[in-house]
Order: C-alpha cells, then sequence, then structure tokens
C-alpha cells in the first residue's frame, strides 16, 4: 500500500500484510510529530506528485535491496505532538536489505517527494524545511 491520508495511522495492518513466505525480516520506521516546543505541525503535500513519486521510490528500492514487500503511509493535515506521520514498512527475505531498503526509502522521500510542514506555536504557524511552502503569500 502506498497512500497518503488524513486518517490516524496504525502500523499493525502494514506491518501484518509483510508477513509473507520469504520474508525472514519486517523492517518498520514510524515518523512522528517531534516534541521541540510546538503545539502542532500541519502538512501538506500535492498529492498526485507525491503518489506518484512515493510509487517510484518504493518500486527502485524494492528492486535494488530484494524487497518482497514495501508500504509507505504518509499522513498530511493537522497533527499534534507524538502522532505518526510517516509509516515505511520493508519486508525481505533478510535484515540488511530490509534496513538498507526502508533507509533509502526515508532519504528518497526527503529528497524528493512534495511535503510541506507548518509548525505552530502559541498559535502562530511557521512553514518550516529547506523547501518551505511553495504557495506565494502562503
Amino acid at each position: 500500500m502506498i497512500t497518503i491520508t488524513t486518517d490516524p495511522i496504525d502500523p499493525a495492518p502494514a506491518i501484518d500484510a509483510a508477513r509473507m513466505p520469504g520474508t525472514g525480516a519486517i523492517v518498520t520506521f514510524l515518523g512522528v510529530v517531534r516534541d521541540d516546543g510546538i503545539d502542532a505541525m500541519e502538512i501538506e503535500a500535492f498529492e498526485e506528485v507525491a503518489l506518484a513519486d512515493l510509487r517510484e521510490i518504493a518500486a527502485a528500492a524494492a528492486e535494488k535491496h530484494q524487497l518482497n514487500h514495501v508500504d509507505i503511509i504518509h499522513r498530511i493535515g493537522r497533527l499534534f505532538v507524538g502522532e505518526p506521520i510517516l509509516l515505511i514498512v520493508c519486508g525481505a527475505g533478510h535484515r540488511k536489505e530490509a534496513f538498507l531498503g526502508c533507509e533509502e526509502i526515508l532519504e528518497r522521500i526527503k529528497e524528493r517527494v512534495p511535503l510541506w510542514k507548518k509548525e505552530f506555536r502559541e498559535g502562530k504557524g511557521t512553514w518550516v524545511g529547506e523547501d518551505a511552502h511553495p504557495s506565494p503569500g502562503a
């Protein structure tokens, strides 16, 4: 499953889906809203492009690292401290491939997927990251 959602992320179904013959390792990454003085975070995506990028990233990592299962779920909307933002689940025959695949997927998402984060502190929002927000005046 490769998806972008406003719904809360539950890792259990994705982990269960990765359990299959030939899978000896399931590596899971769960990114959460960090408690660094913010009240909330709002995440936006250019969904059509982001989904296409996520699919390409998953396919490339699966081929390169012999992954037999990849799930990527990215959340958008308003999230609060501790809530999951991103789930990556990689299944492979061996742990090394699963770890390498998961790490590569995470790095590629950060590099190329059109996602923007706005942090809220004391009611005031500020776009963060190398590519703040593309909308003028946002």
